[in-house]
């Protein structure tokens, strides 16, 4: 058996094909073109993007696996599973998944964005959680703080905080972009952070939490003023991963003390990024707060159809 996930993201189209051993037998992801000095498409351009991407991708689908031994398609088909959660790009990977489905004469199992992301986590995380955990999906378009509980071929998810403004990445694209970086910025800014680590001026933005929730806008703000002062880039670079990575360590340790869930699940492009893992880990991992992190693999943080694929596999089964 093998099972089609297909992900139309803001930035990405995303195909993939698992089979019932949840090994990988296909994989492609195609980024969006983004003109250069954007900061971001419109829903409209992104849609007419990906139509254009999907024929030639799930055509190198069908070459890596002969159609009749597809079982199931399953498409992200609005980015969270909440009621109202809506965008139009994942119309593309919804209406393509559903024909192809009635085409193959197999059946088609709708999932989310978010549920992709957690899934692909898991994955390729190795780690198969026993009850309820904590997730953090950080990104350019998502910054959520949740308590999850996985089911079959989906997620029972409880959102307890997030951004009240600017998400994770859009920190970064927004610091990115005054910097002169290509976008998305996340991977060029870490090359550039990773200036400061010789030591030198060391510059701070900061962390504005209240409970679970948090804001980005203020140190966005604050790094903006910083350059225009004159601040190294590379110590700039260094402190908007700094804040993320503070913002994150003052909302997850009361939360793991309340909730007495010590297993967090951290997703999303933004948890790429090497210094975040490596700071959450010091500071959450010690004895006094005693969590367990799991991170995606940082190419599957990104957007990509494999979770998808995988919560078909399991909800068809």
């Amino acid at each position: 058996m093998a099972v089609l996930g297909i992900d139309t993201s803001c930035y990405t189209t995303s195909v993939a094909l698992v089979d019932d051993k949840k090994q990988l037998l296909f994989e492609h992801r195609q980024l969006l073109r983004v003109p250069e000095g954007e900061g971001g498409l419109q829903q409209s351009v992104a849609v007419f993007q990906h139509i254009n991407n999907l024929p030639a991708v799930l055509e190198g689908a069908f070459k890596a696996v002969r159609p009749g031994r597809i079982r199931g398609v399953a498409a992200s088909v609005k980015p969270r599973p909440v009621k109202g959660s809506y965008m139009p790009v994942f119309v593309a990977a919804s209406g393509h998944g559903r024909v192809l489905a009635s085409a193959l004469g197999v059946p088609f199992w709708p999932t989310t964005h978010q549920e992709g992301h957690l899934m692909a986590g898991l994955w390729s995380a190795g780690w198969q959680p026993r009850g309820t955990f904590i997730a953090v999906h950080l990104s350019g378009g998502t910054s959520e703080i949740l308590v999850v509980t996985q089911d079959k071929g989906s997620f029972a998810i409880e959102r307890v905080g997030g951004t009240t403004d600017l998400h994770a990445g859009q920190l970064v694209d927004r610091v990115g972009l005054r910097l002169g970086l290509p976008f998305p910025a996340g991977p060029h800014l870490e090359r550039l952070a990773r200036g400061a680590e010789a030591g030198g001026e060391q510059v701070d933005l900061p962390s504005a939490v209240k409970g679970y929730d948090f804001s980005f806008s203020g140190p966005a703000s604050h790094a903006e003023r910083l350059l225009q002062q004159g601040a190294p880039p590379a110590a700039v670079a260094r402190a908007v991963e700094r804040c993320i990575a503070n913002t994150l360590e003052k909302v997850l340790r009361p939360l793991v003390v309340e909730t007495g869930h010590r297993h967090i699940l951290i997703v999303g492009g933004v948890a790429a990024n090497r210094f975040l893992r490596e700071r959450l880990r010091h500071r959450l991992e010690h004895r006094a707060v005693g969590a367990v992190l799991h991170f995606a693999a940082p190419e599957y943080s990104t957007d990509n159809a494999v979770g998808v694929a995988l919560l078909g596999l399991e909800g068809l089964a």
